[in-house]
C-alpha cells in the first residue's frame, strides 16, 4: 500500500515542506506517487538527517536535500530543489563531476577532506572548503541510478589555520635576528608575501617625523608603482593612510581602479584594502600604518578583521623590537667607541707616565743609596716616602697598561717552560713577612709537578701577586694558603684564606673590571678595582680559567686552572727551564705589591703620630696661639698618615693618626681633639660617613672637620660640605694651603667657643691656654666626660707600664673591684705591635701626657679565675648574669659568651709558664658597646708573631671585633660588640 505524498516529506523540516509543495511532475522524477520504493527510502533518510546530505537521482542529477545542506548553498536554495546539480553548482562542477562520475561508474564510495570549491552563494566568487563523501544510490533492481552526497563545510578551519601560519611566520621574521628596522620590515614583508590567498598585497609605512615612509611592500612592481613612497602623515586620502596614521582603521574601496592586481584562488581582481594603525608605546601616536589587500574570494567579516588586527599588532611588535635593538646597538657602538678611545688614551698616557716616573725613581733611588753623601734622617724619610709612592704609581701604570692591552686584544703570552712550583713558591715567599706581620699564617704547599709547565712567567707573577694581595687585604684572622696541584687534566693554583668572605650575590660580578663590593671590611680602601679582572684576563690569555668559592665569615678560595693541553704546549725556544730567578724581572710586581701591603699594616700611632717638633715652620704661617692643639688624622694610607703627622707636628700641634673612620670614632670617644682631618675613601666607615656621625651627635656637632679627597670637582666638595664639613681640600695639595685651612678652621672654632662661653651658654667648656681640652660634651659618642674649668678628670685604668698592678674599676653596683692589671681597655693596638706605643690612654705623639679618660660605664666589673679548664664555665655564668641584669639581647649574650669562652680556653691552654696561675676577665658596658677583656700571665706558645689560634680565633672574630696585645707579662684579648638598638 502506497503512503500519501505528504507523509514522505513530513519529517523534513522547512525543506521537507517545500518539497511537499513542489510540482514533482514537472521534474525528471515525475509524480511522487510513481517514485520507486528505493527513492522514497533514500529521501526519507536524507530528510531525517541533521548532517548536510544531497541526493542526486537519475541521469539529470535531480537534487533532493535536507535543511542542513540548504544552509551550505546559500541563496541557491530553494531553486536547487528538483533541478540539475550541474546547473546549480556550475561554477564548481569541474571539481565535482569526476567524483560523481566515479561513484556511479564503479559503485564505490569516495571521501575527500577539505575539498576546495568555488561557490557563488553570497554575491561573489567565494573560496570554500568541504569534506565530501560520494556513495552510489541504487533503484529497486539494484542498479546505480544516482549518488548520495554527505558533506560538511570546513572553510573556517582551513582559512583559520592558514592565517595562524602567517602569524607564526611573522613572529619568526621579527624575532630579533635582525637588529635594524629596514631588515626587519623586509623579513616581515617576505613572510606576508608567502600567504597571497589571505593578503594579496601589503605595505608597511613608518612614521618619520611628520612623514610616512614606505619601508617595505608585498605585491611586486604594480604595488610599488601604485602606492606612494613617502607622504605627509596628515594629507593623503586615497589609500586611507592619513586616517590610519591618526589611529583610525580605514576600509578602502575601489582598489581595482587604482591597482589591477589578480588575486585569490581564481585570479579575481582585488577590490578592497584596509589601512590599519601600527600601535606604539605612545597612545594616539601610531608607529606607522599597515596597508593590507583583502582577498576577492573572502568576505570582510569579523574573523577577517580580527586577523588583520593581529597582523598589525605582530608587525608593530616586531618593528618596535627592531627599533629598540637598533637603538641599543647604536648605544653599544657608541660605548665601544668610547671604550676604544679610553683604552687608547690609557695606553698613551701610561706610556707617557713611564718616562717621568723613570726620571723620578732613578734620582730618588740614587739619593737613598748614596753612601758618600748620605741624606739626613728627616730628608731620608721624605725621599723614601716619595720613592715608595712613585714605585706604587709605576705599578698602577703597569697594571693599567696591561689591562688596556688585554682589552684591545693586543696582549700576547710570551710562554716558555717554567718550574711552576718553584716560581709560585718564591712569589708566595715574598709575601711571608707581610702576612706574618699582619698576625696571619702563610702556608705554601707547592710540590714539584710531574713535568714543566709552559706559561708566561710575568703573567703568572701578576696572577699570583693579585690573588695574594687580595687575600691579605681582606683577611684579619687565621691563615692564607697557597697550593699547587695537578692531575691528568689540568694544573691548579689555589689561594685560600680565612677572611671575611664574599656574599653569594656578588660572586657573579667579582671578576668584572672596576667592580667593588661596597661596605666591606678591608685593610685599605685603596685600589683600582681591576686586580681580579686582570687575573681572569691573564688566566684566559694563558688558556685557562679562574673560579671562586666563598662564604661569609668563613673565607674565600680562588682556583686558577690551566689545562695540560695548553700548559704542556711547545714553548718558544729558550735556554733551559725558567725558574723564579731568571724570568726577566719577575718578582718586581710581587715586591711592589708587598711594599704597598706593608703600608696597610703599619700601626696608625706608630706610622703617623708625631710630637711637637720644635718651632713651627715660618713658611706655613705664624705660630698658633695654642701651641698644643690636638689634631686627629684619619687616612688609610700609611705614607699619607706619616706625612700629615710630620707636616702638622712641625706647627707645634699634637697629632694622633688612625687608619679609618671606626678608629677615628674610638679616638674621639677617648679624648675629643680640637680638629679632625679625614680622608674620604677609607674602608668600613669612610670620611663622609664619619662627618655624618659626628654632626649627628650633640657632643661633636661643632667639632671642626677638614676633609681630604682625591675626588676633584664641585659635586664632590659640595657633598662633603653639605654633610657639615668645615673645609674640603683636594689632593694633591700644597703644604702651605693645608696648614692655612687647618689654622682657619681652628680659629673659627675657637671664636665660636669663646662666643658661647662669653654668653654663658649651658654645657659649654673652655680650653686653657696651656693645653687641650674638649670641644664639648662627647657623650653622644660614648659618654666621654669633658674637662671642667679646673681640669679635673675621672680615674682611669692603668696602662701596661703598671707591670700587672691591679686596676680598680667602679661597677654599676658601686664598689671598686680588683680586676687585675694589664691592658684591658684603651685604644686598639695592632697585633704584634709593642703595646707601649700608643696604648692605654698614652699616645706616642704626646710623649707621655696625662692618660685619656674612660667613659662613664653602665657596667664595669671583673673576676679572677684559676687557670684551669673549668674556669670557662664559671666565667660564662658570671658574665651571663651581669648582662642579663642589663636586659641585653639573648642572642647577643650567647654570641659574646661563645667568643669569651674561646678566649678563656686559649688563655688556659696556651699560656706557658705563667707568673700567676690565673685568668682575669673584665666586663665593661658603655654607650651601647660591650667590651670583654681576657688576660693571662704567661708567655705565648712558640713565641710566633702570628695571632691565629685556630678555630677559636675565627669564632671570636665572627662574633665581635677582636684585638690582641702580647707582652712579656702576658696576653690580653679584647672582644668588642655593639649592642643592637632598642625599640
Amino acid at each position: 500500500m502506497t503512503r500519501p505524498t505528504g507523509d514522505l516529506f513530513a519529517d523534513g523540516g522547512g525543506t521537507g515542506r517545500l518539497m511537499a509543495r513542489l510540482d514533482w511532475a514537472a521534474t525528471p522524477l515525475g509524480p511522487v506517487d510513481g517514485w520507486p520504493q528505493s527513492l522514497r527510502a533514500a529521501v526519507r533518510m536524507v530528510l531525517s538527517s541533521r548532517y548536510p546530505m544531497l541526493l542526486l537521482w537519475g541521469d539529470r542529477f535531480t537534487q533532493l536535500y535536507n535543511d542542513a545542506y540548504s544552509a551550505l548553498i546559500g541563496d541557491k536554495h530553494p531553486d536547487a530543489l528538483g533541478n540539475d546539480v550541474r546547473v546549480t553548482l556550475a561554477e564548481g562542477w569541474d571539481v565535482l563531476a569526476p567524483l560523481i562520475d566515479e561513484a556511479m561508474a564503479t559503485g564505490v564510495a569516495s571521501w575527500v577532506p577539505a575539498l576546495q570549491l568555488l561557490l557563488d552563494r553570497a554575491g561573489y566568487r567565494e573560496e570554500a572548503y568541504f569534506s565530501v563523501s560520494h556513495a552510489p544510490a541504487r533503484d529497486d533492481e539494484g542498479r546505480t541510478v544516482g549518488v548520495l552526497t554527505v558533506c560538511s563545510e570546513v572553510t573556517e578551519q582551513v582559512v583559520g589555520e592558514r592565517r595562524l601560519r602567517l602569524l607564526r611566520d611573522l613572529s619568526v621574521g621579527g624575532d630579533g635576528r635582525t637588529v635594524d628596522v629596514e631588515s626587519t620590515c623586509a623579513r616581515l614583508a617576505e613572510a606576508i608575501g608567502g600567504h597571497p590567498l589571505d593578503v594579496p598585497f601589503a605595505a608597511i609605512y613608518l612614521r618619520e617625523g611628520a612623514l610616512l615612509r614606505r619601508a617595505a611592500h608585498v605585491g611586486g612592481e604594480p604595488v610599488a608603482a601604485a602606492l606612494p613612497a613617502t607622504l605627509p602623515a596628515g594629507e593623503e586620502q586615497e589609500w586611507g593612510l592619513a586616517a590610519a596614521a591618526g589611529g583610525t582603521a580605514t576600509e578602502v574601496a575601489g582598489v581595482k581602479r587604482r591597482l589591477a592586481l589578480p588575486a585569490g584562488p581564481w585570479g579575481d581582481p582585488v577590490g578592497t584594502a584596509r589601512a590599519l594603525p601600527l600601535p606604539s608605546a605612545e597612545a594616539g601616536q601610531p608607529l606607522g600604518v599597515l596597508l593590507l589587500g583583502v582577498s576577492p574570494s573572502r568576505g570582510v567579516d569579523e574573523a577577517y578583521r580580527s586577523f588583520h588586527a593581529l597582523l598589525a599588532q605582530q608587525v608593530a611588535v616586531a618593528v618596535r623590537n627592531a627599533q629598540a635593538y637598533e637603538e641599543e646597538r647604536q648605544r653599544a657602538e657608541a660605548l665601544a667607541e668610547l671604550d676604544r678611545v679610553k683604552t687608547g688614551f690609557f695606553t698613551n698616557v701610561s706610556h707617557e707616565f713611564r718616562t717621568p716616573l723613570t726620571l723620578m725613581l732613578g734620582p730618588l733611588a740614587d739619593a737613598l743609596n748614596d753612601n758618600e753623601h748620605p741624606l739626613p734622617a728627616t730628608q731620608r724619610e721624605r725621599v723614601d716616602t716619595a720613592w715608595r709612592n712613585a714605585t706604587r704609581l709605576l705599578t698602577l701604570v703597569n697594571s693599567l697598561l696591561t689591562f688596556s692591552s688585554l682589552e684591545a686584544g693586543q696582549a700576547h703570552s710570551q710562554a716558555r717552560e717554567v718550574d711552576l712550583a718553584g716560581l709560585t713558591t718564591e712569589l708566595a715567599s715574598v709575601f711571608r713577612a707581610a702576612v706574618e706581620r699582619a698576625g696571619l699564617r702563610l702556608e705554601v704547599d707547592c710540590p714539584p709537578l710531574p713535568r714543566a709547565v709552559t706559561v708566561d712567567p710575568v703573567n703568572w707573577e701578576r696572577i699570583v701577586t693579585n690573588l695574594l694581595s687580595n687575600a691579605l687585604k681582606y683577611t684579619f684572622v687565621g691563615r692564607i694558603r697557597v697550593g699547587l696541584t695537578a692531575d691528568d687534566d689540568e694544573v691548579r693554583l689555589t689561594v685560600a684564606d680565612t677572611g671575611i668572605g664574599i656574599a653569594e650575590e656578588h660572586l657573579p660580578r667579582l671578576f668584572e673590571r672596576f667592580h667593588r663590593v661596597q661596605g666591606t671590611r678591608s685593610r685599605s680602601h685603596e685600589g683600582t678595582g681591576i686586580g681580579l679582572a686582570l687575573v681572569r684576563e691573564l688566566t684566559r690569555l694563558e688558556g685557562g680559567d679562574v673560579r671562586v668559592e666563598s662564604r661569609i665569615g668563613t673565607g674565600t678560595t680562588f682556583t686558577v686552572a690551566l689545562p695540560w693541553s695548553v700548559a704542556g704546549r711547545t714553548a718558544a725556544p729558550a735556554a733551559g727551564v725558567a725558574g723564579a730567578g731568571d724570568t726577566d724581572g719577575a718578582g718586581d710586581a710581587a715586591r711592589a705589591a708587598v711594599q704597598e701591603a706593608v703600608g696597610w699594616l703599619a700601626d696608625p700611632a706608630q706610622a703617623g703620630a708625631s710630637a711637637p717638633a720644635g718651632p713651627p715652620v715660618p713658611a706655613y704661617g705664624a705660630e698658633d696661639a695654642q701651641r698644643y692643639t690636638r689634631i686627629l688624622v684619619a687616612d688609610d694610607n700609611a705614607d699619607m698618615r706619616a706625612y700629615l703627622a710630620r707636616l702638622l707636628g712641625e706647627q707645634g700641634w699634637l697629632v694622633e693618626t688612625v687608619g679609618d673612620g671606626r678608629q677615628a670614632l674610638e679616638a674621639i670617644r677617648r679624648e675629643p681633639p680640637d680638629l679632625v682631618l679625614t680622608d674620604v675613601m677609607m674602608p668600613g666607615i669612610d670620611g663622609l660617613e664619619l662627618v655624618r656621625r659626628l654632626r649627628g651627635q650633640t657632643g661633636t656637632r661643632t667639632l671642626p672637620v677638614v676633609v681630604l679627597s682625591a675626588r676633584a670637582g664641585g659635586d664632590a666638595s659640595v657633598e662633603g660640605l653639605d654633610l657639615g664639613a668645615d673645609d674640603y681640600v683636594v689632593k694633591p695639595f700644597a703644604a702651605a694651603e693645608l696648614i692655612a685651612r687647618v689654622r682657619s678652621a681652628l680659629h673659627v672654632a675657637r671664636t665660636r667657643r669663646h662666643d658661647r662661653y662669653d654668653a654663658g651658654g649651658p654645657g659649654d667648656t673652655a680650653r686653657g691656654a696651656d693645653g687641650p681640652g674638649t670641644t664639648g660634651d662627647a657623650g653622644g659618642l660614648g659618654g666621654a666626660p669633658t674637662e671642667s674649668a679646673a681640669g679635673a678628670r675621672p680615674a682611669t685604668s692603668a696602662g701596661p707600664e703598671n707591670d700587672g698592678a691591679p686596676v680598680r674599676s667602679s661597677t654599676s653596683g658601686g664598689g671598686p673591684v680588683d680586676v687585675g692589671g694589664g691592658p684591658v681597655s684603651g685604644p686598639p693596638v695592632a697585633p704584634g705591635v709593642d703595646p707601649s706605643v700608643g696604648g692605654h690612654g698614652e699616645h706616642a705623639h704626646d710623649g707621655g701626657r696625662r692618660p685619656a679618660p674612660e667613659q662613664p660605664a653602665a657596667l664595669d666589673t671583673g673576676w679572677t679565675y684559676p687557670s684551669q679548664p673549668t674556669s670557662a664555665a664559671a666565667m660564662r655564668r658570671d658574665v651571663r648574669a651581669s648582662l642579663e641584669n642589663l636586659d641585653v639581647d639573648p642572642d647577643t649574650v650567647a654570641d659574646l659568651l661563645l667568643a669569651a669562652s674561646e678566649a678563656v680556653n686559649n688563655a688556659v691552654e696556651h699560656a706557658q709558664r705563667p707568673t700567676r696561675p690565673e685568668v682575669r676577665v673584665r666586663l665593661r658596658v658603655a654607650d651601647g658597646t660591650v667590651r670583654i677583656s681576657v688576660r693571662d700571665f704567661g708567655t705565648w706558645r712558640d713565641r710566633r708573631p702570628a695571632m691565629d689560634r685556630g678555630r677559636g680565633a675565627t669564632l671570636m672574630n665572627a662574633y665581635g671585633d677582636v684585638r690582641l696585645v702580647s707582652t712579656a707579662d702576658g696576653t690580653t684579648v679584647t672582644i668588642e660588640r655593639r649592642l643592637p638598638p632598642t625599640a
